[in-house]
């Protein structure tokens, strides 16, 4: 698909006014019910689809078909990362009422950091087209130990701070309780990280490692970078809203990891066919209509078969947390000289 300048500004100016209108919304600090997280969800798909549509009208069926395919598989690999937040929430002790503007900040924090992933991806993709095979190599290594994961039951049920994270902490010391939604105060005359800074790096960079195969597999669906971008984009910005709407059901989705390793192991499959056909090797390539009905039979599936299943997902540490939460609604366990955690803190 032919994109305009004109047209990439367009989308930005309208994706930036859309976050803004979400944060002016959410800009005060309150608990998110069931009904405003459903209400918001439905709208977020909504816009997917009209930009969707809109893409079919200017472009033709195979944008719209390559868009709806890398949305519907960027919106299902996030679901399971939601269980991640689920756990950063918990490790740092987030109050209800803070959520939401975690979630906004860091999910628009990933969005950048995303951004510049699927630059160098387009870049990489437009001049060497044998990273195809790396890309569907790497796929289909991710599918095969998410499901080992998932038969051996393996799930953790523990966030631990990357290094990067770490040393942040370290450098800049973290104040020993949340400050309203405040992410630096002043503290003994230094200039420190509230709790609220931290958690929205946590979620940012924990998402920056979802890239790592998200990116890999819509770029199996198509090699636009626009349809790339909006397709994460529209993905992204609904998260906050999915995370509140069914965050308590996740633990019941106990074949999500299946399903998604079967996308992944089918979307690296049609990387490296594409990868053998650019090489003048004749094989039978993947249409983006079969990609979506293969994504979408899997998703259902899967979906159907989880909430037959007798047993969901154990207890998820923020249902466990929950009876301790008024205790600690204001405070977290940091250390108030390095940033270092404490005995059974963070």
């Amino acid at each position: 698909m032919n994109v305009s300048l004109t047209l990439w500004v367009l989308t930005i100016g309208g994706l930036a006014a859309l976050i803004a209108v979400d944060f002016f919304i959410g800009r005060r600090p309150h608990e998110v019910s069931i009904k405003e997280a459903g209400v918001w969800t439905a709208v977020w798909i909504a816009l997917a689809g009209l930009f969707g549509a809109g893409l079919s009208v200017l472009g033709g069926g195979r944008p719209a078909g390559e868009f709806f395919a890398g949305y519907i598989t960027e919106k299902s690999l996030s679901v399971d990362n939601l269980f991640v937040f689920v756990l950063i929430m918990t490790k740092f002790a987030v109050p209800s009422k803070y959520q939401q503007r975690v979630l906004l900040v860091g999910v628009l924090a990933a969005l950048l950091l995303r951004a510049v992933f699927i630059a160098a991806g387009a870049a990489i993709v437009a001049s060497f087209s044998w990273v195809f095979y790396l890309f569907g190599a790497f796929l289909i290594w991710t599918a095969w130990k998410l499901i080992q994961g998932a038969g051996a039951g393996q799930e953790d049920e523990t966030y631990e701070e990357n290094g990067l994270l770490k040393a942040v902490q370290r450098r800049f010391g973290v104040a020993d309780r949340y400050h309203g939604t405040r992410l630096w105060i002043r503290r003994n005359g230094k200039r420190v990280m509230t709790p609220m800074l931290v958690v929205m790096l946590a979620i940012a960079t924990a998402d920056l490692l979802f890239a790592l195969d998200s990116i890999p597999a819509i770029f199996g669906l198509t090699q636009d970078p626009y349809i790339v971008f909006t397709a994460n984009a529209f993905a992204l910005m609904g998260l906050r809203q999915l995370y509140f709407l069914i965050g308590g059901l996740l633990k019941k989705l106990v074949h999500l990891a299946y399903g998604l390793s079967v996308i992944l192991g089918f979307i690296g499959v049609k990387l490296v066919l594409h990868a053998l056909h650019e090489s003048g090797v004749r094989v039978p390539e993947i249409s983006i209509p079969v990609s979506l009905g293969v994504i979408c039979a899997v998703l259902i599936t899967t979906t159907v078969t989880s909430l037959m299943a007798p047993r969901g997902r154990k207890k998820t540490p923020e249902e466990a947390g929950r009876t301790t939460e008024g205790a600690s609604e204001e405070r977290v366990g940091c250390d108030t000289g390095t940033g270092h955690a404490g005995p059974g803190q963070f």
